[in-house]
C-alpha cells in the first residue's frame, strides 16, 4: 500500500480554503432564511385569508427582517462580502420586503376596493424593486455616504405595513378593515417614499459613547413604560413611523433653508 505524504503547506492551504467556504455560505443562509420566511408569509396568505393567518404572515416578515438584517453583518464580520452576496440579498428583499408585505395587504384591506387596490399593491412592490436597483448602483460609487439612505428603506417601508396588520389584529381582535382609502393612502406614500431623494438615517456610523449608552437606556426605560400602557404593536408602528417622520421632516428642514444660489 502506498502512502502519499502531502506537504504541510499544502494541507494548511487546504483546510484554510475550506473553512474560507463554509464562511461563505453563512451569510448567504441568512438570506435564504429570509427569502424563506417571505415565500412562507405570501403562501399562508394565498392559502388562508382569515385575521389570524395574516397575523401569522405578517409575523414571519419580522423574522425576515431579522435575517436580513443579520446578513450583511455577517458577511463584514467573517469578512466575505462579495458581489454575488449583494445581489442575492436584493432578490431576497424583494420577495420578503415587496411581494410578500404587498399581498398581505392586499389581503388584509384593499381587496374590496378592487381594481385601486391592485394597482396600489403592485405600486409598492415595483417601487421596492426600483429603490433595490437604485441602491446597488449607489452602493457601487466611492462618493456614497454611509450616514444615510437615498429613499426608504424597503425593509422599513414593509415594516411598516405588516406592523400595522399585527397592531389592528391585536387591538380590534379581528375585525375587518373599514377605512381602505387611508391604507390605500398610506401604501402609496411608503412607495414614492421609497423611489424618492429623501434621505433616511443608516445608523451605521453610530459611536457607541457615553452620552449614546444614557440616551439608549433612557429610550429602553421609555418603551418599558409604554410597554405596560399600550399593546407592543402599537408602540412599533409609532417607532417605524417617526423613524419615516423624521427623516422627512430632515428633508423639509433642508429645503427650507437651502439657499438661494
Amino acid at each position: 500500500m502506498t502512502v502519499v505524504h502531502r506537504p504541510k503547506g499544502v494541507l494548511k492551504r487546504f483546510r484554510k480554503f475550506e473553512l474560507r467556504r463554509a464562511l461563505f455560505i453563512l451569510p448567504n443562509a441568512f438570506t435564504a432564511a429570509s427569502i424563506f420566511c417571505g415565500v412562507y408569509a405570501i403562501l399562508h396568505t394565498v392559502m388562508h385569508s382569515d385575521p389570524e393567518a395574516l397575523y401569522h404572515a405578517a409575523i414571519a416578515i419580522f423574522f425576515a427582517g431579522f435575517f436580513d438584517m443579520w446578513d450583511g453583518r455577517v458577511a463584514r464580520m467573517t469578512k466575505t462580502q462579495s458581489e454575488f452576496g449583494v445581489e442575492f440579498d436584493s432578490l431576497a428583499d424583494i420577495i420578503s420586503f415587496g411581494v410578500a408585505p404587498a399581498v398581505i395587504v392586499y389581503r388584509w384591506a384593499l381587496w374590496p376596493i378592487g381594481s385601486i387596490g391592485i394597482l396600489s399593491a403592485i405600486c409598492f412592490t415595483a417601487c421596492g424593486a426600483i429603490r433595490l436597483a437604485r441602491f446597488n448602483v449607489l452602493a457601487r460609487r466611492p462618493e456614497t455616504s454611509g450616514d444615510f439612505f437615498t429613499g426608504l428603506p424597503i425593509p422599513i417601508a414593509a415594516s411598516m405595513l405588516v406592523a400595522l396588520v399585527i397592531a389592528h389584529f391585536r387591538i380590534f381582535e379581528g375585525m375587518p378593515v373599514t377605512r381602505h382609502a387611508l391604507v390605500v393612502t398610506l401604501v402609496m406614500i411608503l412607495a414614492l417614499l421609497m423611489v424618492s431623494s429623501v434621505s433616511f438615517w443608516t445608523f451605521k456610523n453610530v459611536k457607541f459613547g457615553r452620552n449614546t449608552l444614557y440616551l439608549l437606556f433612557a429610550v429602553a426605560i421609555s418603551l418599558f413604560i409604554a410597554g405596560l400602557k399600550y399593546p407592543v404593536s402599537l408602540i412599533l408602528v409609532s417607532l417605524i413611523g417617526l423613524y419615516i417622520l423624521a427623516g422627512v421632516s430632515r428633508e423639509v428642514f433642508l429645503r427650507i433653508n437651502k439657499p438661494y444660489s
